[in-house]
């Protein structure tokens, strides 16, 4: 199941609150998962078949099946009208999914020892037209209204504030969570409804993570939903997800809100997007709306991009998938250190060099919530890294130098180079770096890392031993499986697949690139990664990291677009060109070293649309690399960036800034 979604505006309301008249009857669809009804132009969808509480209120005496509701959780013993008012106007003004119709009805309860409510209050809740109010058993009121019901509850877990769907009936009242269905694309014309929840329910949820909307890449396993991989073939061969991705799991334990699986590349493949067939590459909402989305954690950086209502979206990232789509959508992503996360019921592209990332929109709350995800719990065996084990200190020893990756620079746009030589002039202030230039392709040419290998054969060797790593455990754990199953269920045919992937499956040799050729090119990586650990992203007492490289991971300041004919003339690049004097993308860097890689946007630059035919803004990123191990104090720098102003949140929508 593959999930896209759309930007939806929120209305903030007055403090002043005057309900609508109550809609009865509803204008109801049900079907066997549930009812659907629409509230002016919002949709939304009840969970009929698991209620959320079932209450028996003895002198109910109910005149419609259906109302809306609303709980409120307070801490006063004491509840006064203003601290009502408080209350529902900031769950109005917070909340996607509350709106005032559905303080039709209200449910009250408190945290302290016993409560009631003072005469403002009942007053209050007679103004707003409330039509009936349920209190819970530590409400002590003597008097009541008519339309005051009390709710003897023993529940040991308190309803979590919010919007809900109630059934009234002589037996009780039932309540249904409650989902706004939010439309892909343009409502009225095509495309999946994503159901979200109010926000309001994690409100008094301690967990780090609570009520946070989460998209996560189709390669994770989800219980009860199918893992796609981006091929209608792997969907056919593949049963529906019987348990859940540890990694995944853990946000959810954390509190996290998972509202859809987002579009990948076809098995976490890189491809342009015009080569996409299986699905339609998703569109990204920066600029002219045709520029690319990259690849593989497309959907991710551009749903972080377009919707303001998803918080946060997880992506993998073997090569550059997780970091070139943050580049061209102008969001934050990172590729962590190698081992930082579990990548067990993931569809594998590279067992060792596999990893995920967070997509977000502003600094502080990504560097949080990825700090908050990735626990020792989760780190992997070296025995699947090929690495030593991974030791994280959450750290102020910041690094002492800033050095630019000299090939890499400078970036083709002037415009682009000169907002990174000031966002980098601010940052070497900021924390006292000493500013330098390294260029790492001839630093690594001139080394002597492999016996009786010198020059650029070093690099030849070590990019060898990474494409190896990657083409064997595809072949083991999607090809063999995806072919010998499509054949037999098929009458032979072989299975489709992207043209990308068609022809190197078709050319792939099992008797070269064996389990032994595997093992052999990740020991070279490891080999590699070491050295690089000890003369280029080295610890020292005084910091984590001695160093912190930057680089350009996307292309070089010119926009790149999903329509492969816009990408050629001046003005204009194809995704992953190696300027010269490099012998690989920056992106690579870090899968083959294990270190730590960050796209961090840092403005926007204009040009003139082929589409439009106006100026458009195409948004700049930079790349941050350090020691593997030092993510959290890479995390706690950036948190440091944005309290500086340096960093700022993104926008959704047309443009970053």
């Amino acid at each position: 199941m593959v999930m896209q979604m759309l930007l939806s505006a929120l209305a903030l309301v007055s403090p002043v609150i005057a309900i609508s008249a109550p809609l009865h009857p509803f204008d109801l669809e049900k079907s066997s998962d549930g009812i659907t009804y629409q509230l002016g132009d919002v949709a939304y969808f009840v969970n009929v078949k698991n209620p959320t509480r079932r209450w028996a209120v003895p002198d109910l005496e109910p005149d419609k099946d259906l109302t809306l509701l609303t709980a409120v959780l307070t801490n006063q013993s004491v509840v006064t009208g203003d601290h009502l008012e408080d209350l529902l106007t900031s769950y109005l003004q917070s909340d996607d999914v509350m709106t005032e119709d559905f303080l039709q009805a209200i449910y009250l309860s408190s945290s302290a020892s016993s409560a009631r409510l003072d005469a403002s209050a009942i007053e209050y809740l007679e103004h707003i037209h409330c039509a009936l109010i349920f209190l819970d058993i530590k409400f002590r009121q003597r008097v009541l209204p008519d339309n005051y019901h009390r709710i003897a509850t023993r529940d040991t877990k308190s309803l979590p504030s919010g919007p809900y769907t109630a059934r009234l009936s002589p037996h009780g009242l039932h309540l249904f969570d409650t989902y706004r269905l939010l439309f892909a694309f343009s409502p009225g014309r095509w495309g999946a409804l994503i159901p979200v929840p109010s926000r309001i329910h994690a409100r008094h949820d301690p967990r780090p993570l609570a009520g946070r909307r989460v998209a996560i890449k189709d390669l994770f396993d989800l219980q009860g939903t199918q893992t796609s991989a981006g091929s209608q073939a792997w969907i056919d061969i593949t049963p529906v997800a019987t348990s859940t991705a540890p990694a995944i799991q853990r946000l959810i334990d954390l509190g996290a809100v998972l509202v859809g699986k987002f579009k990948p590349g076809q098995f976490a493949s890189g491809i342009d997007p015009w080569n996409w067939t299986d699905l339609h590459a998703p569109f990204n909402p920066r600029g002219d709306g045709y520029l690319t989305c990259s690849g593989s954690s497309s959907g991710g950086g551009c749903a972080i991009a377009a919707y303001d209502w998803l918080d946060a979206a997880i992506g993998t990232d073997t090569a550059v998938s997780m970091r070139r789509p943050a580049a061209v959508s102008g969001t934050y992503g990172n590729r962590p250190s190698q081992g930082m996360i579990s990548m067990e019921g993931v569809v594998p592209l590279n067992w060792a060099q596999d990893t995920a990332g967070v997509f977000a929109r502003d600094p502080t709350d990504w560097a949080r919530f990825a700090k908050a995800w990735y626990t020792p719990r989760l780190h992997q065996d070296p025995s699947i890294t090929g690495l030593p084990p991974l030791s994280v200190r959450d750290t102020r020893a910041f690094p002492r130098r800033l050095l630019y990756l000299s090939e890499y620079f400078p970036l083709v746009n002037p415009a682009a180079q000169t907002l990174v030589e000031t966002t980098l002039a601010r940052v070497a202030t900021r924390f006292s770096l000493t500013v330098g230039h390294l260029h790492l392709t001839d630093t690594i040419a001139n080394a002597s890392i492999f016996p009786g290998v010198s020059g650029l054969t070093t690099w030849e060797t070590v990019l060898n031993a990474s494409s190896t790593m990657s083409v064997w455990p595809q072949w083991v754990d999607v090809v063999t499986p995806l072919v010998s199953i499509w054949a037999q269920r098929h009458d032979g045919r072989y299975p489709p697949v992207d043209p990308a992937w068609r022809q190197q499956w078709h050319t792939f040799d099992p008797n070269v690139t064996t389990q032994t050729a595997y093992e052999a090119a990740r020991q070279v990586r490891a080999q590699m990664a070491a050295w690089f650990e000890q003369h280029i992203l080295y610890e020292t007492r005084e910091s984590c990291s001695e160093s912190i490289l930057v680089c350009d991971i996307s292309t070089g300041g010119l926009p790149s677009f999903r329509e492969g004919a816009l990408n050629d003339g001046p003005n204009a690049t194809r995704f992953g060109r190696i300027p010269d004097g490099a012998v690989t993308t920056c992106g690579l860097l870090c899968a083959i070293f294990g270190c730590v890689d960050v796209t961090i946007p840092i403005g926007q630059v204009p040009y003139e649309s082929r589409v439009t035919g106006v100026q458009e803004q195409w948004p700049v990123t930079i790349n941050l690399l350090v020691r593997r191990g030092c993510d959290f104090m890479l995390f706690n720098m950036i948190e440091e960036m944005h309290k500086a102003e340096i960093l700022r949140g993104v926008q959704t929508g047309r443009v970053a800034f």
